[in-house]
């Protein structure tokens, strides 16, 4: 994996995604979105058709195909591009179209990525979009979500992945308190994707337990400074990549972050 922290940007060619500002409406807008976070300085651009937040719909496999392999083919040839999909359908047309990373919320598709030679993000998640969020239980969050995450990386290196990280799912079956929980130890998770020779993944980007601290619960628009903080306490820990909605800010304060460190190590 590399040593430097890398930025993923949002494009999301969705009407439905959480964040309004990630979303865009057709080709020529989410081509213009990814060519944006490029000269904002982000490493990779995450492309996505479907919406996985709490309650998304299902979105058929012909329109979503439709959605992303354009955006993925323009795109990746200025930056590297994930495809952010449960579909092994979807995931194997953009790697077809030039994407060279599958983001998978399912941790379904291990094989796909290692057939087809390309990096993986193996993410953790309690149930399904419907449901998920309907009372995420654990009896233990942090040493239930390290299991899983072993057992995908287990799986993602005997399908021949080589290019690996690990995501324990901020916001995806968990309570505020479960997302917190799983921050505070971000270093196990660390620790345990080392022993597979991955990387980690985290995405706090404007989601709804960073507005949910005070008296009042803040709007997704109000959550930037609750995002910068907690990707900044990300990469302390040793997270490699944080996956935001706000690129410029994130690369910045990417960059701030990682050079004390780098003098530390060095």
């Amino acid at each position: 994996m590399t040593e430097r922290p890398q930025v993923m940007g949002v494009v999301n060619v969705t009407p439905d995604s959480f964040y309004p500002g990630s979303r865009t409406v057709d080709h020529d807008a989410a081509i213009a979105r990814g060519r944006a976070l490029v000269t904002q300085g982000c490493d990779v651009v995450d492309v996505g058709g479907e919406s996985a937040r709490p309650g998304a719909l299902d979105v058929p496999l012909d329109e979503e195909l439709e959605r992303v392999v354009q955006v993925v083919r323009v795109v990746s040839d200025d930056i590297e591009v994930s495809i952010d999909t449960q579909k092994e359908a979807v995931a194997r047309a953009a790697v077809a179209a030039g994407a060279t990373i599958v983001n998978d919320v399912s941790g379904t598709l291990a094989e796909v990525a290692g057939e087809l030679g390309v990096g993986y993000v193996a993410m953790h998640r309690q149930g399904g979009a419907a449901t998920m969020q309907i009372s995420p239980h654990y009896d233990d969050v942090v040493t239930e979500v390290a299991n899983a995450l072993g057992a995908l990386a287990e799986r993602a290196r005997a399908a021949g992945v080589t290019r690996l990280w690990l995501d324990p799912g901020i916001g995806f079956g968990k309570t505020s308190e479960h997302n917190w929980s799983l921050l505070a130890r971000l270093d196990h998770f660390v620790d345990l994707a080392r022993g597979y020779d991955a990387g980690v993944l985290v995405g706090t980007s404007r989601k709804r337990f960073l507005g949910q601290l005070g008296n009042r619960e803040l709007g997704v628009d109000e959550r930037l400074e609750g995002s910068i903080a907690t990707a900044a306490w990300a990469l302390v820990q040793g997270v490699t990549m944080i996956r935001v909605h706000d690129v410029a800010v994130a690369a910045q304060l990417r960059d701030l972050v990682a050079r004390p460190l780098h003098e530390v190590a060095s």
